[in-house]
């Protein structure tokens, strides 16, 4: 899949977990796992919760890498 997250990291820094993570955002802990090892593409609109909750660019948050450029 060429669409690469730090979610993890990035909660790491914030010190919360994927429950929380989740409630901020408006969405399950179960998306959050699923948007973290990389099983499911985010809505335009939950990448922007994400990056605004993180206070970072979505791109800071998100790496859009063709087939072929790893």
């Amino acid at each position: 899949m060429p669409l690469y997250n730090h979610l993890k990291e990035l909660r790491a820094r914030l010190n919360v977990n994927q429950q929380q993570m989740g409630t901020l955002v408006g969405t399950s802990r179960q998306t959050i796992s699923q948007i973290e090892r990389g099983d499911y593409s985010p809505s335009v609109t939950l990448a922007l919760k994400i990056a605004k909750e993180c206070g970072v660019t979505v791109e800071e948050v998100f790496e859009y890498v063709e087939d072929g450029e790893e």
